[in-house]
């Protein structure tokens, strides 16, 4: 057994023996969750986990709209990270590897730590590393080298988020990762921003996509939770959220399975009336119409006399 990987293991384990360890860090608290939950040694030499390509075919298959909507941004993120010697990697929420960008000069190192298609790195699976714990959390983290549970990953550094999916579901996570030495803890932190950048832009164009036809209304954007999005459809009733918009409005599948009025449930205004409704349609049919009150009655299918009664009544000027 290599020196370094054995000092790695006696490290890890000495962590995982101190009965105040997993308070003292995220990644103590990973460690200890290796081996006491997990039941993982930091030595093991088996070989790594890999599904068949009959799987994996299958797997991609029920995944293709988060792959396809991904795709543009993978590319982009690669193009950012890959002459660094970086590959951009997108799981399942299992920690099944979907997707790898990375340059042909750097394939063999990839491979040989075991960052390919197929290959699980769920932290059931290789203990602490950026993809299976970011997905364990569920929330963006740096594994840096030495960080990581198992001493045959200690070459590696990642940088990670997690995705979700138009119903606020854990999706997968995207990683970027390096197997060089020269990129430290300063470099880590920026491709990390990038990473959690990349992956807020996946989960709302996987959220536009799916409620594609629905007026979208934005509420906010962190760079933890996400971009907070609302889908709205032709009545402005709520039908869908993401799951930024669920954490900051408190609502599960439950709240959303009975569609609710938007200004409802942003507690803003009062309930619905028919006076809002009519001025609503008459400033849409005046406004299409360019003000011509004329158009706007023919396009509503009534006489222009009608139009200007309803427009008094709504309190529109002519």
């Amino acid at each position: 057994m290599p020196v370094v990987v054995a000092r790695h293991s006696d490290t890890v384990l000495d962590v995982v023996r101190s009965p105040s360890a997993a308070a003292s860090s995220a990644i103590a608290a990973s460690w200890c969750r290796s081996v006491l939950f997990h039941g993982l040694d930091p030595d093991q030499h088996a070989a790594r986990e890999r599904v068949d390509g009959a799987f994996l075919s299958a797997l991609r298959a029920e995944h293709e709209v988060m792959l396809t909507v991904a795709a543009p941004v993978l590319d982009q993120m690669f193009r950012s990270v890959g002459r660094s010697g970086c590959a951009v990697i997108l799981s399942d929420a299992r920690g099944i590897v979907l997707e790898r960008r990375t340059n042909d000069a750097d394939v063999d190192s990839f491979t040989a730590a075991g960052l390919v298609q197929g290959a699980r790195w769920g932290e059931a699976e290789e203990g602490t590393n950026g993809i299976g714990t970011c997905l364990y959390e569920d929330q963006p983290v740096i594994v840096h080298r030495d960080q990581h549970f198992a001493g045959r990953n200690v070459d590696i550094s990642c940088m990670d988020a997690p995705v979700h999916d138009p119903h606020g579901r854990l999706a997968g996570a995207l990683d970027v990762s390096s197997c060089r030495d020269d990129h430290g803890p300063a470099m880590a932190e920026m491709i990390a921003a990038l990473v959690r950048d990349a992956a807020r832009k996946i989960e709302r164009d996987y959220f536009c996509h799916h409620f594609d036809g629905h007026r979208i209304v934005f509420l906010s954007d962190d760079a933890t939770t996400g971009t907070a999005l609302l889908a709205v459809d032709r009545d402005d009733l709520v039908v869908g959220a993401s799951r930024a918009a669920r954490l900051r409005l408190g609502l599960n599948d439950a709240a959303l399975t009975t569609p609710r009025a938007l200004g409802q449930l942003l507690g803003e205004g009062a309930g619905p009336s028919f006076e809002d409704a009519d001025r609503a349609v008459l400033r849409q049919a005046l406004a299409q119409a360019g003000g011509n009150a004329s158009q706007a009655a023919r396009l509503l299918g009534i006489g222009r006399a009608t139009l200007y009664r309803r427009m008094a009544r709504a309190g529109l000027t002519p």
